[in-house]
């Protein structure tokens, strides 16, 4: 059952978690036991997610790595959380249950007013406990910009900003590319 505030009131297992969201219409997220209804998302956010998914769904063919848009759950390690990235691409073959991957190389998420504090700070902390991950990417949905945050060779994480319409988001992780003009195409801040 879901409060006014949008989360659950009583704790679940995992497993209820799981069973519950095969069944469910809208989709949630788990964290520490509590389940929380997303915010709906608005054509920009979907065209951006599903540009940045078009782009990689191209350069990634052939090879191990799979991207996956909106429904694909990241399971944290610890089995306290799972999320729902916007766009999430796995590369290990054995990172195969059907509704989540626990061991994903990179992972977006798309800034809304809603959720922007969220994904930056929940999200990240909580992706930056996956060994695997690599790369996390966070794109503004107000102004051509993008946050790369980085697993260095040393152990912290780089971050990097990325402005304007003619940059390139490159990913030597995946061996991709993806021009900035290319995630917003069609978007309203394309057009500024």
């Amino acid at each position: 059952m879901t409060s006014a505030a949008g989360h659950s009131r009583q704790l679940i297992s995992v497993k209820e978690y799981l069973e519950g969201e095969r069944l469910s219409d809208a989709r949630r997220e788990y964290v520490g036991g509590y389940i929380y209804a997303m915010a709906r998302a608005s054509d920009d956010h979907n065209r951006i997610a599903g540009n940045i998914h078009g782009e990689l769904r191209e350069r990634l063919r052939g090879s191990p790595c799979e991207a996956f848009v909106a429904d694909m759950k990241l399971k944290i390690p610890g089995n306290q959380a799972f999320y729902y990235p916007d766009v999430l691409v796995a590369c290990d073959p054995a990172d195969n249950a059907k509704y989540f991957r626990e061991r994903p190389t990179v992972v977006f998420e798309v800034l809304s007013p809603d959720t922007e504090r969220t994904d930056k700070r929940e999200k990240w902390y909580a992706y930056a406990l996956t060994p695997s991950l690599k790369v996390y990417v966070i794109v503004s949905q107000e102004k051509h910009e993008i946050t790369v945050l980085r697993q260095s060779r040393r152990g912290p994480w780089v971050a990097d900003v990325i402005k304007g319409k003619g940059p390139i988001l490159k990913l030597p992780e995946l061996k991709a590319e993806i021009p900035l003009a290319r995630i917003y195409e069609r978007t309203r801040i394309a057009r500024v």
